[in-house]
């Protein structure tokens, strides 16, 4: 191999690749175009001889050899980050790391707006961001992998320490060029609709297989998917409606044509911090950039539902209470 080709960024891409599962979310992750991560990559492949990534309309998952390359890329740039700190920390600039897991949902509106505003504002935090479904999320910070999480849920999550962020409601994304869309969509309608969803086990899957069960009805699902990008990917090409939480959609690039649509009767998601317990003053730091960020949107208007009147405690809402002028969000 030429040691001029391989790059610490080359690991760097290929590792938000496999945490993200998706060309399109990695490239929203770490601020790369995609067309220009998927050269990289096949660069890479092509340098090394082995293909290191199965892609499918699912999204991308490493190869046996990928797996590989993957522990060992994780392994020096680890390395490298501890030597950076090492560094830093000599020069009288500690940085600390922070693990920060985020539903992939979340991560689309959130997590760009979060390390721009953490670089600005926590310049010796470094973040280690992974995106996934909530229910993969449990036990990272059950284990110590992950030191916050930001999650969507369905239903409580138990044995972890949980702050409520903001409810968002479910909506029936179509494609672009479905026609006139009625303002409301039923659960029967929606379900004679050819539908692109979550792949089980999934938080948001399961909260719509227990409504359509109650309602009687079965979804006409034409194909599942892993993350929330290749959902939107299937819509913007016109193969499929999906069922997301809404949020920014229409800001996130590439996808401003698409047409959400309200079901009714609502279904709701609740967006929350979760953690194991008693956080490090770096994680509590971010938490309470995320919860402003959070802020931010409530403010703006966007159809995010503030949760008030929680008997949430916790240091970060203190810090969150502070930046909103007083007023009492628990979100």
């Amino acid at each position: 191999m030429s040691s001029s080709f391989m790059q610490l960024r080359h690991l760097r891409y290929f590792t938000s690749i496999v945490d993200a599962g998706s060309f399109c979310q990695a490239a929203v992750t770490i601020h790369v175009a995609q067309p220009a991560l998927s050269q990289q990559m096949a660069a890479l492949e092509a340098e090394l001889g082995v293909v290191l990534l199965h892609r499918s309309v699912r999204g991308v998952r490493p190869t046996r050899e990928g797996l590989v390359f993957y522990r060992e890329a994780k392994s020096i740039l680890q390395k490298v980050d501890e030597l950076r700190s090492v560094i830093r920390s000599t020069a009288g600039k500690p940085e600390v790391a922070v693990r920060l897991g985020m539903s992939s949902a979340l991560a689309a509106p959130f997590a760009c707006a979060l390390m721009e505003a953490s670089r600005t504002a926590l310049p010796e935090v470094r973040l280690h961001l992974v995106t996934g479904d909530s229910l993969q999320m449990k036990p990272l910070i059950a284990s110590g992998a992950l030191d916050i999480c930001a999650v969507l849920e369905d239903e409580p999550t138990s044995g972890v320490t949980r702050q409520p962020l903001f409810q968002q409601r479910l909506h029936l994304v179509r494609p672009p060029d479905t026609g006139e869309v009625a303002p409301a969509v039923s659960l029967e309608e929606m379900a004679e609709l050819p539908l692109v969803l979550p792949t089980r086990p999934n938080t948001i899957r399961n909260a719509l297989d227990r409504t359509f069960e109650v309602a009687g009805v079965m979804p006409n699902c034409v194909a599942e998917v892993d993350t929330f990008a290749s959902a939107l990917s299937f819509v913007r090409a016109g193969l499929a409606n999906a069922i997301l939480p809404k949020g920014d959609i229409p800001d996130i690039p590439g996808h401003e044509a698409l047409r959400p649509v309200v079901i009714d009767p609502p279904i709701h998601m609740t967006a929350c911090l979760i953690s194991s317990g008693d956080l490090a003053s770096a994680a509590e730091a971010v938490s309470a950039l995320l919860i402003a960020q959070v802020g931010k949107v409530l403010r703006a208007g966007c159809e995010l539902i503030a949760m008030p009147d929680l008997d949430s405690k916790g240091k970060a809402q203190t810090v969150a209470e502070r930046q909103f002028g007083g007023r009492r969000f628990t979100y």
